[in-house]
């Protein structure tokens, strides 16, 4: 597949629902070596929500499937987290704009659009122990492989590898956004929650391509 369409993008986000439903209990044990433990149960209520939604996003197009998934995820998620998730939907799905089918082009500049977003809105960058740290190497993954005119499968597979990376790598670091943040030097070891949801959904992107 070398592009995904309406009844792809569909079909994704019911995946991507399926496995953050299923990964709540995790994502909470994660969470709760940084923060309040209850990241896993925010974060799959906002799929939840998505998931009851899908009938009537089968009527829309790509983009504003993913600026409707946005906006729902603003709504149903708690704390912080709706927000980010949200807005990294919403800017995606802005810049795909009225096309009809996403390739490794489109899908670069909607992932551009949307961390541009969250980076904004969280004032995070790399490095500060958040969703940024798996989210912006994935990105710049899926910028490089457009540049060198590689499929959407391709591209995705370097993308799930660059996320994972990136999880791994937020071990090693102190927070210094959010609640993590006060940990400090105790959350050493602790890979972040939000940064393993993102991993989770270009997992699932690169497993729905294969």
């Amino acid at each position: 597949m070398q592009t995904s369409k309406n009844a792809d993008v569909v079909k994704l986000f019911a995946e991507m629902a399926r496995v953050i439903i299923a990964n709540r209990d995790g994502l909470n044990e994660l969470d709760g070596k940084l923060g309040d433990a209850d990241f896993g149960t925010s974060i799959s209520g906002g799929f939840t929500a998505v998931q009851n939604l899908l009938p009537e996003l089968k009527e829309l197009t790509p983009g504003m499937i993913f600026g409707k998934t946005g906006m729902t995820l603003v709504k149903s998620m708690g704390g912080a987290s709706g927000p980010l998730f949200g807005t990294l939907f919403m800017k995606a799905g802005k810049a795909l704009g009225e096309r009809t089918e996403i390739g490794t082009a489109e899908l670069a500049a909607m992932l551009v659009a949307g961390l541009d977003g969250v980076k904004a809105l969280g004032k995070a960058n790399a490095g500060d122990k958040t969703l940024i740290d798996a989210f912006e190497p994935a990105t710049l993954a899926i910028v490089a492989a457009a540049a060198r005119g590689e499929s959407l499968p391709e591209a995705l597979a370097g993308a799930r590898a660059a996320a994972a990376q990136g999880v791994e790598d937020t071990k090693q670091m102190i927070a210094s956004r959010g609640r993590a943040f006060y940990v400090g030097e105790r959350g050493l070891g602790h890979q972040d929650a939000g940064a393993t949801a993102i991993l989770m959904l270009f997992t699932v992107f690169d497993n729905y391509l294969k």
